[in-house]
């Protein structure tokens, strides 16, 4: 892995969406996101879906696995360095898990994020600044079967926020190099969906913040558009979008 995903830019100011990342096992495609988008100075916040975080091991059939919101990325990194330092820094692991533990201190899974509460332990983690409230505008998965179970998990919570959310799948292959592609990818999309949103907010800050489903109706109604300019600059990420509710 390169260190292209580290590059902080200017911070504009401004309005932003608040994000929230997912893939499988909150590891790869989902951290690297969350870094690129919090380098840029989005709120982020990332989960998995699966029901324990697995990372390859000696062979296809003898992976790692750890558990959710139990395990630190450092804890995994100094364990998988004292197994096979030469290996899992060949396969890109102990790259990936020293990124992840400079973003935030452990994988932390879907099913159990209480949406709404404040996330009072998560300070430290890039890209906190924003989301502390525990809610997001944007939900982006890396795999199809990931966008699946958060549709299937908000349904089942039965939207007691009354609170949009758009949930949207870009489509990236569970390696090192994909996930960086992807990275950008989310990046260049989560600036399309800003600038439409913050046009559509001057219209009426307050009630646009407030999350209420009327006063976003204007920016909820671009976003298909948006996604399809988006898919002709990035044509190898397939994507599928949805309007879900909090």
């Amino acid at each position: 892995m390169n260190g292209t995903s580290n590059v902080e830019r200017a911070d504009p100011g401004g309005f932003k969406l608040k994000f929230c990342t997912v893939c499988a096992s909150n590891n790869n495609r989902s951290m690297e996101s969350h870094l690129r988008l919090a380098a840029a100075h989005y709120p982020v916040i990332s989960f998995g879906t699966g029901s324990l975080v697995r990372l390859p091991g000696p062979s296809i059939t003898q992976p790692n696995v750890y558990q959710f919101n139990k395990t630190s990325y450092d804890s995994m990194y100094k364990e998988l360095e004292a197994k096979d330092p030469r290996l899992y820094k060949a396969n890109g692991i102990l790259n990936m898990l020293g990124r992840n533990r400079d973003v935030k201190w452990g994988p932390e899974r879907w099913q159990d994020w209480r949406v709404g509460v404040p996330r009072l332990e998560h300070t430290t983690d890039r890209g906190s600044e924003g989301v502390e409230g525990g809610v997001v505008d944007v939900v982006i998965t890396c795999e199809e079967r990931c966008w699946d179970a958060v549709i299937d998990d908000l349904l089942s919570r039965g939207s007691p926020l009354n609170r949009p959310v758009h949930v949207i799948n870009v489509d990236i292959k569970d390696n090192h190099e994909e996930a960086l592609v992807g990275g950008r990818g989310i990046l260049d999309l989560a600036d399309s969906l800003n600038k439409a949103a913050a046009e559509e907010r001057e219209l009426n800050p307050t009630g646009f913040d407030s999350g209420n489903a009327a006063l976003r109706s204007g920016f909820d109604e671009r976003v298909p558009e948006i996604i399809g300019e988006w898919q002709e600059r990035w044509p190898n990420l397939p994507a599928v979008w949805t309007l879900a509710w909090f």
